[in-house]
């Protein structure tokens, strides 16, 4: 019996998947616990348009994502803070004061963990540091460090 996977099934098969059970199994488990539906020629267009509906979806996060490249690529954040001699910083610049530094300043709002600091900045001057916007879209934001 062919069926349609609404949730995961450990062993079985993942959500939207159409597969081939028992039919035993089919009926006494997967659609008593609505784990999955029968393949019907009607469920069978519902998911292709589910999946095309989220195809799309995802096509429009990529392209938001794009633009914030571009409007990153454009913009610099300038951190004040206290410095000692040849341009050493008491402490460090983290990824957390530039994500707070661009929502005070541009309003973009920005997941600390998005930006990918290696390591924290610990001198005076410009940094460029890249910003994981989406697993396609990598931006890249300019940081400049002044001494308060």
């Amino acid at each position: 019996m062919k069926v349609i996977f609404t949730k995961d099934v450990k062993g079985k098969g993942k959500k939207g998947e159409v597969k081939n059970v028992s039919e035993g199994y089919a009926r006494n488990y997967l659609l008593k616990n609505n784990l999955a539906v029968e393949a019907t020629p009607g469920n069978l267009k519902g998911l292709q348009a589910q999946k095309k509906k989220e195809q799309q979806k995802e096509q429009e996060i990529v392209e938001e994502a794009k633009q914030l490249k571009e409007t990153l690529k454009n913009l610099e954040v300038t951190l004040k803070t206290k410095a000692g001699d040849g341009g050493r910083l008491f402490g460090s610049i983290t990824s957390k004061q530039i994500a707070e530094q661009l929502e005070k300043n541009h309003k973009i709002k920005i997941d600390k963990r998005k930006i990918e600091l290696d390591q924290p900045i610990r001198t005076l001057g410009y940094s460029n540091v890249p910003v994981k916007l989406h697993p396609e879209v990598t931006g890249e934001i300019r940081v400049q460090v002044t001494e308060a």
